[in-house]
């Protein structure tokens, strides 16, 4: 058994929340969480938000949310790094743990989002670009995005319908999932007529950005004290590793580096290839960087991703699963709190409880969460245990 293991997960569905505050959106996953493994007390909270300090004012997180849930005394800490800042929280969990300075923690990410709107939200998201060369010049994040997908086309001669093949995927897997924003499953003929948004990305080759919070608890295996009411999910993998902040100073900008150096890293710590995981949450707030993250760690060939989605091998009975409970197309995409959905999302399908979006006999899985176009990448590799 690992010596790390998830031994709780509480969710919040991602929506517009304008009723709860951001201690407010954070304490519901936090207390669905404990409520899971009630007779573990954290000693530290690692805290993954982005946005708090642009968008709600709200800076020195671990002060705030330790004393909202009582906790009040025991370590607290944010970890920001864009869209990745969750995932990193449950890195630094991680390695409290495997260290021996920290028995319990607890892991949450949070964002509110939707209390802002127009060029302000823009901007605010835009903050995990270069400021100097980039954001400062109006680039903003689906900009970005739309310039790898402009690249990406022209270097491939892929049809632009063709990544409609990975919406379609999402938000068919979001269907089975009762905590997603998109409930009904998309059709192709929808996807070529939406509008363009930032060409040539469409409507839905982008991610609603939404508020949300998701929490995990990790602990040592021999720690816990009496059996929980659900299986243990251990954490057999962990890294991290980052590229240039800037498109214009990478080589070669349609590579994902940052991505296949942190997966690779997580594999080897776990001992296995990539393709021997049973499912892969990967970072699909826009449709280009899933093909990208599935081409730079070698699950596809480059050129290849999305006829490799059109012919069903990423789908939940496919070679590869990915985003299978709807990841951020699907379920939305909560900015800072997102890699901690796609934790706890993947330890339901490891223990067996992800229902109607079951992948069947999943005993491993990759996580991968990318800040910005992936200029941060933290992945880990977790196992039924």
């Amino acid at each position: 058994m690992s010596e790390v293991v998830i031994a709780g997960i509480g969710m919040v569905p991602p929506g517009e929340h304008w009723e709860l505050s951001l201690r407010s959106l954070a304490a519901k996953a936090i207390l669905a969480a404990r409520k899971e493994a009630p007779r573990l007390q954290p000693e530290a909270m690692y805290i993954g938000n982005f946005l708090g300090s642009s968008l709600s004012r709200q800076a020195n997180l671990g002060a705030l949310l330790t004393d909202n849930v009582g906790l009040g005394g025991i370590e607290g800490l944010t970890v920001e790094a864009a869209e990745a800042s969750a995932a990193g929280a449950f890195r630094l969990a991680y390695l409290a743990i495997r260290s021996g300075f920290v028995k319990t923690a607890l892991v949450v990410g949070v964002e509110k989002f939707t209390d802002v709107v127009g060029n302000r939200a823009e901007s605010a998201v835009a903050e995990g670009l270069d400021y100097d060369y980039e954001n400062i010049s109006g680039l903003t994040a689906t900009g970005a995005a739309a310039l790898l997908m402009q690249r990406y086309l022209h270097e491939y001669g892929v049809p632009r319908e063709s990544f409609g093949a990975f919406a379609c995927l999402a938000q068919g897997n979001a269907a089975a999932n009762p905590n997603a924003y998109f409930r009904k499953p998309l059709k192709m003929e929808t996807y070529r007529d939406a509008p363009i948004v930032c060409d040539p990305l469409n409507l839905y080759d982008t991610a609603p950005m939404l508020d949300g919070a998701a929490a995990l608890i990790l602990t040592r295996a021999d720690a816990l004290e009496g059996k929980l009411d659900h299986p243990l999910v251990g954490v057999s993998g962990s890294a991290v590793a980052v590229d240039a902040l800037s498109l214009h100073d990478r080589p070669e900008p349609l590579v994902f580096h940052a991505a296949a150096e942190s997966l690779h890293q997580a594999c080897r710590q776990a001992g296995i290839q990539p393709g021997d995981a049973d499912l892969f949450e990967l970072t699909d707030s826009a449709t280009i960087y899933a093909a990208l993250t599935l081409e730079a760690t070698g699950l596809a060939a480059r050129g290849e991703s999305c006829r490799m989605a059109e012919a069903g091998e990423f789908a939940r009975e496919g070679r590869m699963p990915i985003s299978t409970l709807g990841g951020m197309k699907g379920r939305g995409n909560p900015l800072g709190a997102g890699g901690a959905y796609q934790l706890a999302e993947a330890v339901l399908q490891l223990r067996g409880e992800a229902g109607e979006g079951q992948v069947r006999g999943a005993r491993r899985a990759l996580v991968q969460s990318l800040g910005g176009p992936a200029g941060t990448a933290v992945t880990h590799v977790l196992e039924r245990a």
